[in-house]
């Protein structure tokens, strides 16, 4: 057999044909034809891309169904640093569960179809981009609703039922001891040390800190691993849909708290949820949802490990450009954002006892 053609040389007609070919027979029970168009590489995705493409679909005896849809691929000379058929299933078990998210359609681990995996869902109407949730008058009523509203999310997937199998390819914790907060942060320091192309002294003092205030024991459940502004489809009234679990895994459900107040993800604001709110609204709000009630404490020490694992984020993307895998200039600039991180850091550890 000879080797899967790159994808940088597969042009939009012959993506959609493959795509097509693909899904009719993924879709087709018992006769299925699928037309693809449209297919156009969406913005942002430094990790994985999107693209929006239209799906014509036309079973034996049905009406024809037409899909705005999203494809969703490990980017060329990154696949397998994560797992799209995971992806696929954690969104299918959150959906069922009442989460809001694209409805999935069909998975692809072939990477000979188009270069690399990849999977279909829905493409959900709205905007993503945070400096128009922060910044434009048209958004000022989700502004004010979405801090709630995210919280509520947030308590619904940390309800997400698990069959026994999803829940071990997530890898689940062991239970005991500190983990799974002693887990997260063995990993991002582990990252640390292996990727980093310069000594971080600030880094080091902060892993040691961390281990000293590590919180007690918690209930396991799914966390999305990602949950911040720029994962959330938003119109004028509110959130509508969350995106990118391709973090997902079994663990502390105050990690997906703490990671959407982390500093990096509020754009210069000075509110902590996201820019657009406050922790004790965030925590009323889930603790209402059937969250529980949760430790400011507890919430501060995964909002410090966030700023750890920002830094994490910035060192790996920026490896990815010193390796010569993928000439990005947006992963180049993530490099010099290390920093960022460090100082938010600093001002914490000073800042806590």
């Amino acid at each position: 057999m000879s080797a899967p053609e790159p994808p940088a040389c597969l042009g939009p007609d012959e993506m959609c044909a493959r795509i097509a070919a693909f899904a009719a027979d993924a879709l087709g029970t018992p006769r299925c034809s699928v037309r693809a168009s449209g297919l156009r590489r969406m913005p942002g995705g430094s990790s994985r891309e999107t693209w929006s493409l239209r799906l014509e679909i036309e079973r034996a005896g049905g009406a024809p169904e037409v899909l705005d849809a999203v494809l969703r691929r490990d980017p060329p000379g990154r696949s397998g640093e994560s797992d799209r058929g995971l992806e696929f299933r954690v969104l299918r078990a959150a959906a069922e569960a009442g989460v809001p998210v694209p409805r999935v359609h069909f998975c692809c681990s072939d990477p000979e179809v188009i270069g690399t995996p990849f999977f279909v869902m829905d493409r959900i109407p709205g905007e993503t981009l945070p400096r128009r949730l922060l910044r434009d008058e048209a958004y000022a009523d989700a502004r004010a609703r979405m801090t709630e509203q995210l919280a509520e999310i947030l308590a619904r997937i940390h309800r997400v039922p698990l069959e026994p199998s999803l829940r071990a390819a997530l890898a689940a914790p062991t239970p005991g001891d500190a983990a799974p907060a002693r887990a997260q942060l063995d990993a991002v320091a582990a990252g640390v040390r292996a990727l980093a192309a310069e000594p971080h002294p600030t880094l080091d003092l902060a892993e040691r800190w961390l281990r000293e205030r590590l919180p007690p024991p918690t209930r396991a459940a799914l966390v999305h691993g990602d949950y911040r502004i720029g994962n959330v489809v938003f119109d004028a009234g509110g959130a509508r849909a969350i995106l990118d679990w391709e973090l997902a895994h079994v663990g502390d459900p105050v990690e997906d708290l703490g990671w959407l107040c982390t500093r990096a993800w509020r754009f210069g604001s000075e509110l902590p949820v996201g820019g657009i709110g406050s922790r004790e609204t965030l925590l009323a709000a889930y603790e209402r949802a059937g969250g529980g009630a949760v430790d400011p404490e507890h919430l501060r020490f995964w909002e410090a490990l966030g700023s750890f694992k920002v830094a994490l984020v910035f060192i790996q993307q920026s490896n990815v450009y010193l390796s010569g895998r993928v000439r990005s200039l947006e992963l180049a600039s993530l490099g010099r954002r290390i920093g960022e991180a460090e100082a938010e850091l600093i001002e914490r550890m000073q800042d806590v006892p």
